[in-house]
């Protein structure tokens, strides 16, 4: 049996070292709530000069920027493509930090200047999108990272270990997703739940990253094919309490994505993909992920609503001598004062401009998430199990 020393499952401690002699140049592209998170994360970087801004909203952008405490930042531009493509930023970098609706749009015409780009989930609406967004990669040559911060969690990093150290044995059968009991993300405004901005609901929301959680895990094998399910009785009810208490009774006119979906899938290797994602159920939980194997299992405890992590020890389930046997793996809690994933999202994105590494979350391993959601959603309105065809790129 492979080794499953707990010692291979430890936190790593290195501590990093970074040159703040050689700063990069780093605009935002979009400048709504998710955005925030990313100013703070780039001000606590010493090798970062945020240097622009943009907005479709006029004076948006200005007021972001006076609001985080950043001055001296340029952002009279009328929407993104006016800022990348102006030399005098010297730009290395962008955050694309839009409505799911613009992202590829936004990343083609970063990538088209020479911008490196930080794309924020979901990679974009369609997988037709996506491989327009990596053939721009390609003939840039520039870094393309997406928002997938929930993978540098110490948790996840665990159960990717786990995996991979063999003692599941062949992996052929998952189960994974996750939800909220009533989480649609009505306090952010609009831009969640319309279709003409979002295109996706609960599943690009929520539901790619339980899917990264995954995929990553078991080396993100291709999608082949996908019978999927989606459903919005919660989002077009004018009743659902949360328009209520968020004082915007009227959203329910608006809501024009899904708020449940499900889907089984065919991946490369034999195996099965079981998923179900929510913003919204009458259930506290739509069940733990569990990874099963011929040797073991893997069973990662849910969170009542998703936070990018587990919901308690992971627990193997195998034999040892002949005896059926559990063992646990305790959850790793971040220690005081240590950066957050999202701060780690950002470093280890400004780390690969700088160094000319690889992208810590390569659009190759994500475009086959993204085909899995935009099959599920395709799946869905034709009523019936489609293949799912990636183009080469």
């Amino acid at each position: 049996m492979a080794n499953t020393s707990l010692d291979a499952f430890k936190e790593n401690q290195e501590v990093v070292t970074v040159d703040a002699s050689k700063k990069i140049r780093v605009g935002i592209i979009g400048t709504g709530w998710i955005a925030a998170s990313h100013i703070e994360a780039y001000k606590r970087q010493p090798d970062v000069e945020i240097v622009a801004g943009a907005d479709l909203i006029p004076g948006k952008a200005a007021k972001f920027f006076a609001d985080h405490g950043v001055e001296g930042v340029k952002c009279d531009y009328k929407d993104g493509e006016e800022m990348v493509n102006d030399k005098s930023l010297k730009l290395d970098a962008v955050s694309i930090c839009t409505y799911n609706r613009q992202h590829a749009p936004c990343a083609i015409q970063a990538l088209n200047a020479g911008v490196h780009v930080l794309l924020e989930k979901p990679f974009t609406v369609t997988t037709e999108e996506a491989v327009e967004v990596m053939k721009a990669e390609k003939k840039s040559g520039k870094v393309l990272s997406i928002g997938f911060q929930p993978r540098l969690d110490d948790n996840m990093k665990m159960v990717k270990e786990v995996v991979e150290s063999g003692v599941l044995g062949k992996i052929y059968y998952i189960q994974t997703g996750g939800g909220r009991r009533r989480g649609i993300p009505t306090p952010f405004g609009t831009t969640f739940i319309e279709d003409e901005t979002a295109g996706l609901g609960a599943l690009a929301d929520i539901g790619c990253y339980s899917l990264d959680m995954v995929l990553n895990a078991i080396g993100y094998p291709k999608p082949l094919t996908v019978s999927g399910y989606k459903s919005d009785f919660f989002g077009t009810d004018p009743d659902y309490i949360g328009y209520k208490k968020c004082g915007h009774p009227e959203y329910y006119k608006k809501f024009g994505v899904d708020d449940f979906a499900a889907a089984f899938v065919r991946l490369e290797g034999g195996i099965i993909l079981d998923f179900r994602i929510a913003w919204a159920m009458n259930l506290d939980t739509s069940g733990d992920t569990i990874i099963y194997g011929t040797k073991g299992s893997l069973r990662i405890p849910s969170t009542e609503c998703w936070n990018g992590t587990i919901g308690g020890d992971l627990v193997i389930y195998h034999e040892v001598a002949g005896k059926q046997v559990e063992t646990k793996i305790p959850q790793i809690f971040p220690k005081p004062g240590t950066p957050s994933c999202f701060e780690k999202k950002i470093r280890t994105f400004v780390d690969a401009c700088k160094n000319g590494t690889a992208a810590p979350v390569p659009s190759s391993q994500i475009l086959y998430n993204q085909a899995i959601l935009d099959g599920i959603a395709k799946s869905s309105d034709l009523g019936k199990e489609i293949e799912i065809t990636i183009p080469e790129i």
